[in-house]
C-alpha cells in the first residue's frame, strides 16, 4: 500500500489534483485529475466559479480513493493570491468571489491612500502596490456597500475557502494572507489599523495557521461522497508561489527564483522583511513563505500574455509557435510586459500592437512576431527586477532558478540567460505541487524540514542548466527596452 499526499493545485487558468508519494527515488508524483478553471464573466464583472473547484476536487478525491493500492494520509490545497470567499452567519458562501481580473478596482489604491497614508501601509505590510490586492478589493466593496461583503460573517482566502467546504474549519493561512495586504510583515498577523480601515476586525478571519498545521479532518458528508475515512487537511503553503518555492531543489541560498506561469513571480528568501524606503520606492513586496520566512518578490505579467494570443489565435501548436518566434527577427519590437495595457485587455495580440505603435516601433504581425516580441520582452524585463534584487539583498546572487511551467520553455529560458548573464536551472516543473505535498509530508513527520526536502530534491532531480550567450545584443536591446519603462511604474 504506498501512502500518498493528495495535493490541489489552483492556478488561474486551470487545476489539478496528484497524488504524492516518497520513495528511495525522492517525491513521486502523479496526476489525478485537471480541469479547467475559467473566468465567469456576468453583468460586467469578473467571478470564480468556486462550486465548480470544489467538485472537481471531490472528483479528483473519488478517483484517488478507487485506487486499491493507496492510502491518502493527508489533503493540501495551494491557489493563486488575494481573491476571497464571502461566507455568511449561517455557514454558506454568499456569493461567487470575484476575480482579481475585474475592472472595479481600477483606481482603488489612490482612494485607499486618500485615507491611510501610502508609505505608513507599506512600513506595516511591505505589499507591492497593485489594484486587484485585497485590501483594495474589500476597500472598493466597502464603498460600493456590497451587500455580500455587508452580511459577511467570515472572509476566506480562495484555499482556505475550500479547506472549509471540505471541513467545516475557518482558518487563515499565513502565506495567502500574506498576499493579501492586510498582514503586519513584521509579528505575521493581520493588521489591527488595517482592518479597522476596512470597517473590519479579526473575527471575520478563520484562526490563523502556519504551513504544517493541521485544519480539520473531511466531513462526514465528504467521506460519504469520497468513500475516504477522516482524512486530515493540512495547511499547506496555501499561496501556490510559496508551495512552489519550497521546492527550489538548491543547497544554498545564493540564487534568486523565477515562478514562471501565468505570473511570473520572482524574487529571493529573506529571514526577515525587508521594508526599506528604497524597497517600497522600487515596489517589491514580502510575502509570506515556510518556516515563516519572507519571499521577497516582483510580480511581473507573464505567460499570460501569450496565453490569451493563443486563444486568439486558434491554440495552435506550441512547438511550432516557438519555431516561428525563433525565425523571427530579434528584437525587432520590445513592450514592458508590467503596462496597464496588457492587465486584461480584450484582445492582447492588439493590445501588444498599439503599444508598439505609441512607443515608435515596429508593430509585429505574424504569430510568431508577436510571441518573440512576448518572449524577449519577458526576459529583459526579468533582468530589470534581477537588478533590483541585487540592491536589496544581503547576499550575492549566482544563479537564476525558474521553477513551474515555464521551466519546461527551452526558448525563454535561454533567452532569460542570455538576458541576465547568469546561468540558469530550470525546474522542476511540477514545484507547486511537490511543495505542496512535501509540506504534507514534514507534518507527517516523513521529512525533517525545508532544509532536509531540498536536499533530498538537490540530490534526486537534475535541473537543466542554460548557460548565457551573445550577451553584446543583449544589452543593446536591454537599453533600449529601458526606454519604454515610463510605460509602467517600476
Amino acid at each position: 500500500m504506498r501512502q500518498c499526499y493528495f495535493a490541489v493545485d489552483l492556478g488561474a487558468t486551470s487545476g489539478r489534483t496528484m497524488l504524492a508519494s516518497l520513495t528511495d527515488k525522492g517525491m513521486e508524483l502523479e496526476e489525478v485529475n485537471r480541469f479547467p478553471n475559467h473566468l465567469i464573466q456576468i453583468q460586467g464583472h469578473y467571478y470564480w466559479d468556486i462550486y465548480e473547484l470544489f467538485r472537481h476536487i471531490i472528483a479528483g478525491l473519488k478517483l484517488a480513493a478507487r485506487k486499491e493500492d493507496v492510502e491518502i494520509c493527508s489533503i493540501g490545497i495551494d491557489t493563486w493570491g488575494v481573491d476571497f470567499v464571502c461566507i455568511g452567519a449561517d455557514g454558506l458562501i454568499l456569493r461567487q468571489p470575484y476575480a482579481y481580473r475585474d475592472p472595479h478596482t481600477e483606481g482603488a489604491p489612490e482612494l485607499f491612500f486618500q485615507r491611510m497614508d501610502r508609505s505608513e501601509t507599506y512600513a506595516i505590510t511591505g505589499i507591492q502596490v497593485m489594484n486587484f490586492n485585497t485590501l483594495f478589493q474589500i476597500d472598493t466593496l466597502r464603498r460600493r456597500r456590497d451587500s455580500a461583503l455587508q452580511a459577511a460573517s467570515k472572509l476566506l482566502f480562495t484555499p482556505d475557502a475550500l479547506g472549509y467546504l471540505l471541513t467545516g474549519e475557518a482558518v487563515t493561512e499565513y502565506t495567502i494572507a500574506s498576499t493579501s495586504q492586510l498582514m503586519d510583515a513584521r509579528t505575521r498577523r493581520l493588521s489591527p489599523k488595517l482592518l479597522a480601515a476596512l470597517e473590519l476586525d479579526e473575527s471575520h478571519f478563520g484562526r490563523l495557521v502556519y504551513p504544517g498545521e493541521t485544519i480539520g479532518t473531511l466531513t462526514d458528508e465528504i467521506q460519504r461522497q469520497t468513500g475516504l475515512g477522516a482524512v486530515p487537511v493540512i495547511a499547506v503553503a496555501g499561496h501556490d508561489t510559496a508551495s512552489a518555492v519550497a521546492a527550489i531543489p538548491t543547497v544554498t541560498n545564493r540564487y534568486a527564483y523565477l515562478s514562471s506561469g501565468t505570473w511570473s513571480l520572482m524574487g529571493i528568501e529573506s529571514p526577515t522583511p525587508v521594508l526599506t524606503s528604497e524597497a517600497e520606492a522600487l515596489n517589491f513586496t514580502n510575502e509570506g513563505g515556510v518556516e515563516q520566512t519572507i519571499r521577497l518578490l516582483k510580480n511581473i505579467c507573464g505567460m499570460w500574455l501569450l496565453e490569451r494570443c493563443r486563444s486568439e489565435w486558434g491554440n495552435p501548436d506550441y512547438g511550432k509557435l516557438m519555431a516561428d518566434a525563433q525565425a523571427a527577427s530579434p528584437f525587432r519590437s520590445l513592450i514592458q510586459p508590467d503596462a496597464t495595457c496588457f492587465a486584461n485587455p480584450l484582445s492582447m495580440e492588439e493590445a501588444i500592437r498599439e503599444f508598439c505603435r505609441q512607443s515608435g516601433q515596429p508593430v509585429p504581425g505574424s504569430a510568431g512576431e508577436v510571441t518573440r516580441c512576448i518572449f524577449e520582452s519577458l526576459a529583459l524585463r526579468y533582468r530589470r527586477v534581477l537588478e533590483h534584487l541585487q540592491r536589496l539583498s544581503s547576499h550575492p546572487i549566482d544563479v537564476l532558478h525558474v521553477i513551474g511551467g515555464g521551466s519546461r520553455n527551452d526558448l525563454l529560458n535561454q533567452w532569460i540567460a542570455n538576458a541576465l548573464n547568469l546561468p540558469v536551472l530550470a525546474g522542476p516543473s511540477e514545484a507547486t505541487a511537490l511543495g505542496n505535498a512535501s509540506i504534507q509530508a514534514i507534518a507527517a513527520g516523513k521529512v525533517r524540514d525545508i532544509a532536509a526536502l531540498r536536499n533530498l530534491l538537490h540530490d534526486t532531480l537534475a535541473p537543466k542548466r542554460y548557460e548565457p550567450t551573445v550577451h553584446t545584443c543583449w544589452e543593446e536591446a536591454y537599453q533600449r527596452f529601458l526606454t519604454y519603462e515610463s510605460f509602467i511604474s517600476q
